[in-house]
């Protein structure tokens, strides 16, 4: 069966919404890049998940909804989101839409993630 981005796409923000460690883990290839305005440019699988933990552990009821996803190149899906999370260390409520595009490198893997804040 050939690789289908959409899919692979559903399944990683899947495992995000459900704070699925080991899926969000084993999506990235070693050497992913993961870049935003709020965290910077990110490294590497081991730099990437130390944010999501991180971001997780202060975000633990985060609620994110695709808009759209669509293919934007043979390897690589955009997709556009909204999320609601409250911040546990204050209360204080997050509300972000924005859209990334993720690209796939040839074993499947999450090779590069870029995201844009609206």
């Amino acid at each position: 069966m050939p690789f289908d981005p959409l899919r692979a796409a559903e399944i990683f923000h899947t495992a995000i919404n459900a704070l699925d460690f080991d899926t969000i883990e084993a999506a990235f290839a070693d050497d992913a890049v993961y870049g935003s305005v709020k965290v910077g440019a990110l490294a590497g699988r081991p730099a990437i998940m130390a944010a999501f933990r991180a971001y997780f552990d202060a975000y633990p009821d985060q609620v994110a909804e695709d808009e759209l996803v669509e293919l934007v190149g043979p390897m690589a899906v955009r997709a556009v989101w909204r999320l609601k999370a409250t911040d546990s260390r204050t209360g204080a409520p997050l509300v972000r839409h924005g859209e990334e595009t993720i690209t796939f490198n040839a074993e499947g893997k999450v090779a590069r993630v870029d995201v844009t804040d609206y």
